[in-house]
């Protein structure tokens, strides 16, 4: 497998002025609100045994710089699993600031999509600690919070990120995030045979048998979100059964 060890069933934390959201297909106007406590939600996904969270800084996304580091530093502090953050990271100065605050990985996407030197400088600098978030919406990438396209072929940027020293890319289907209607699985069958590193799915994951099929292609993990929140998914049920799979 690709991936490269086990399948990674990822929690995603989405926050929005402090507290623990979720939108839909990334509508702001769109939001449910899970938890005025971000921390109390990363405890409770890695006590069910999560080993890695993914973290989200919608405000930051949208207004291009990070906005939620206070609450995102708690988190940090406080679980003693991997963590990776994406959201207004468009800075070399900004992703610098995370990674010494403690965070694992850094997902950049609208200026990394829009200026490949400047992902492979920070790929560089940084080898294996970041990650290429490519949000796709009708097979065109979205930025800058999914509010506006960069109208960039999505198979040149997997191929390009294939040359870089990345952790991964992460491949988010749009109109399928936050849906619970099961995730794009033929785009992302696509992707992971054009994409030569660590590929992860995000998405509409709603069920186990959803991840199941998933750990059952060449990926390294999925991120779930509003599957966990409206208990359609049992976390640690997902993780078993992804291990299961794994091991065939």
């Amino acid at each position: 497998m690709r991936g490269e060890g086990e399948f990674l069933v990822i929690p995603a934390i989405d926050i929005r002025a402090g507290r623990c959201v979720r939108l839909v297909q990334g509508d702001f106007a769109r939001e449910t609100v899970y938890a005025a406590d971000p921390v109390q939600v990363a405890r409770r996904w890695v006590e069910q045994g999560a080993r890695r969270l993914h973290l989200v800084d919608l405000d930051g996304a949208r207004c291009g710089t990070p906005v939620n580091g206070e609450a995102i530093g708690r988190i940090v502090r406080s679980v003693d699993v991997p963590c990776q953050l994406g959201g207004g990271l468009r800075s070399t100065e900004a992703i610098a600031a995370v990674l010494e605050q403690g965070i694992e990985f850094v997902i950049v996407g609208s200026r990394a999509v829009t200026e490949p030197a400047w992902l492979g400088e920070i790929a560089e600098r940084w080898p294996h600690r970041i990650l290429l978030g490519l949000d796709v919406r009708d097979g065109r990438v979205a930025i800058r919070g999914w509010e506006s396209e960069a109208g960039i072929e999505v198979g040149d940027l997997l191929d390009a990120a294939g040359r870089l020293p990345l952790a991964g890319v992460i491949y988010t289907a749009i109109n399928r995030d936050g849906t619970l209607q099961g995730p794009d699985f033929g785009q992302l069958e696509w992707a992971s045979h054009r994409y030569v590193g660590r590929l992860y799915a995000s998405g509409g994951v709603a069920s186990v048998a959803d991840i199941a099929k998933l750990a059952a292609m060449d990926l390294a993990g999925c991120i779930v979100g509003k599957g966990l929140y409206e208990g359609t998914v049992s976390l640690a049920e997902a993780i078993a059964v992804a291990t299961q799979v794994q091991k065939g």
